[in-house]
This record gives C-alpha cells, structure tokens and sequence, in this order.
C-alpha cells in the first residue's frame, strides 16, 4: 500500500518528550518513523524535550504525527501548540485530550452521560484515601489522577496500605483517584476514525500473570497473553465495541485512541475505565495488534491514522497553506 492518494508534505513524528513515559515514546516514536518512511513519507523524528515547537514551522512541517504519550503529548498542551502553529496533527484535539487525560473529569463526563465506569473518589490526602476504602469497599484502585501507563498505581486491600498507596499515586500528580476494583476480564478496544464514520476494532482480552497487569508485564515481559479474537460470550464484544464508541464520542475524541474496559465477572456488565488518546505503538502494543486482527498492517495503519490529522479550528485558520484543509472541520 502506498500513500499517492495523498501527498501529506513533510511529517514530524514527535518523540521522546518531557512525560515519565519517554521511554516508551521513543519506542512508539522510531516505530511509526521507520513504518511511514517504508510507505514512502517524509517523515522526520522531532522530539519536542530537545526541540522548540517553534521549529516545526520553521523547517515547514505540514502534520505531525503524535507519537507522545502522557503530559505535555496527550493532555492538550502539544495539541494547543500545534493549533496556533497551524500545523495539523494526529488523534484528538485540545478539549478532548486534555479531558482524556483526567481521569475524573472523563468519569464525570461518562457518569453524566449514563456510560458505567466504576465509583470512585478524588482524594488529597492519606485520611481521604482510608474514609474512600470505608466507602468504596475492598479491593480498591488508588492511582494519579492525569497519568498513564499504570504508574503509581496500588491495589488496596486493607486499611494500612492506605497511606503509602496514597503517597506513592500523590509523587506523580496532585490529584489522587481511589476507584472502586471490578473483578473480571480485562479487555482493551481501539478506535479509527471520526464521528459518524468512527470504528471499532476488534476487542482485545489482556490475560497478565496472577491478573497483574502493571508497568513491567505491559511492556517489558512477554508473560501477559493478549486475546484476539477475544473468546467472550456471543454478543458481548459486539456490546462494548458500541460502548466505547459511545464513550470516545461524547469526548470528542477523534483519530484514534484506545479505551480500557472491565468486565464484572458476576454481572457480566462492562465498566469503562479510561481513554487513552495517544496510544502506544511499540512492539508491544494493542492498537497494532487490534488492527492487525482486521487485516490493517502496523504501516498501514500509521498512514490511515496520519490521514486523519486535523486542526480543530483548521475551517477558520488564516493560514490554509498548511496542510489539507479540504477534510478540515470534519470533526463532530
């Protein structure tokens, strides 16, 4: 497959950056580089911790690829960047990311839009995090607000954890999430696309060692099995495939993310947990394995995500030589 439909002008993949996921950044980043590159892009590595911004325009990028992941790449602040750039650019816009990457601010969002996502409690301080484990009940999640990747995340049994659950989520964001446990499968969904035309992928069922999914078993170890087709009850993924469409919709998310799902064993209910609106694409990731499920190879599927790069304000931006304006202003 080839890109002629579309001449994207010259790419940056922006890398690496400031998070504490850079590490896996640079794993996503190099990649989506060398796959674009293989489809026949110009595409440039661009790692914004290193680099301006500003450079982009100067070196007269026409899209950027976001291939960053956490704060300052999926919390809106690049987004933003690029928006007064006027340089189109991959996966969601300002609102949304910065929305995605808040995980009580998504919980309230999908709450207030009848979606199930499991109770919860935003907490500032150990005595919180304990009257929240009264509350919620046994087990319970207590993670960082805005960060990914399971960091600083502990599952809570008992009432002394309480504290140093509290402290080590409270050294990587100020704003603490103690979230009620759902006990069942684990399943994973990626989406393409935008509104209306917006799909998702096949489910993926994450099957960790003694069910502990943490940093290390996500992209470092080859333990954790990853289930495609997913093997769940007739009807089921076809039901939280229209859930999570709904979910990445009324964020309006648009491009690509990556939603992640509990299933309650007992009730068989799914529970969205989060968003993910920069997905990661290393050797180890679930976007690429979901795409490959339907027949979309990891470069294709980094050309049809490119394709879909867009400003938010791209219809009104005064300066329509950047990039593809015609399918500018699409998103719902």
């Amino acid at each position: 497959m080839s890109h002629s439909d579309i001449n994207f002008g010259k790419v940056a993949v922006l890398m690496g950056g400031a998070s504490a996921e850079r590490e896996v950044s640079l794993m996503s980043g190099q990649g989506v580089l060398q796959a674009l590159i293989s489809q026949g892009v110009d595409a440039h590595a661009f790692d914004p911790a290193q680099r301006d911004l500003a450079e982009l325009k100067r070196d007269g990028f026409a899209r950027c690829f976001i291939a960053l992941h956490g704060r300052f790449g999926e919390d809106g602040t690049v987004q933003g960047a690029l928006e007064l750039l006027g340089i189109p650019y991959t996966g969601s816009g300002v609102m949304a990311s910065s929305i995605a990457i808040d995980k009580v601010m998504t919980k309230r969002i999908w709450r207030a839009e009848g979606l199930p996502t499991p109770a919860w409690h935003q907490v500032d301080s150990a005595a919180a995090t304990a009257q929240a484990l009264a509350e919620l009940g046994s087990p319970m999640i207590v993670k960082p607000a805005r960060e990914g990747s399971t960091i600083g995340l502990t599952k809570v049994t008992a009432l002394e954890q309480c504290a140093a659950a509290y402290a080590l989520a409270a050294q990587h964001d100020t704003e603490v999430l103690c979230e009620q446990f759902v006990s069942g499968d684990e399943v994973t969904i990626a989406v393409l696309g935008t509104g209306a035309t917006a799909r998702a992928l096949p489910v993926i069922r994450i099957v960790a060692p003694e069910g502990n999914y943490d940093y290390q078993n996500k992209y470092f170890t080859d333990t954790t099995q990853y289930l495609v087709p997913c093997g769940l009850p007739a009807g089921e993924e076809e039901a939280i495939q229209a859930l999570v469409l709904k979910a990445y919709r009324v964020l309006g998310c648009r491009g690509w993310a990556r939603a992640d799902v509990m299933i309650d064993a007992g009730t068989r209910t799914p529970y969205l947990l989060e968003i993910n609106t920069s997905p990661g694409m290393t050797g180890h990731s679930l976007v690429p394995m979901a795409a490959k499920a339907t027949g979309i190879s990891y470069p294709a599927l980094c050309v049809e995500v490119l394709r879909h790069a867009t400003l938010d304000y791209a219809a009104t931006s005064t300066d329509a030589g950047n990039g593809p304006s015609g399918q500018a202003g699409v998103s719902s």
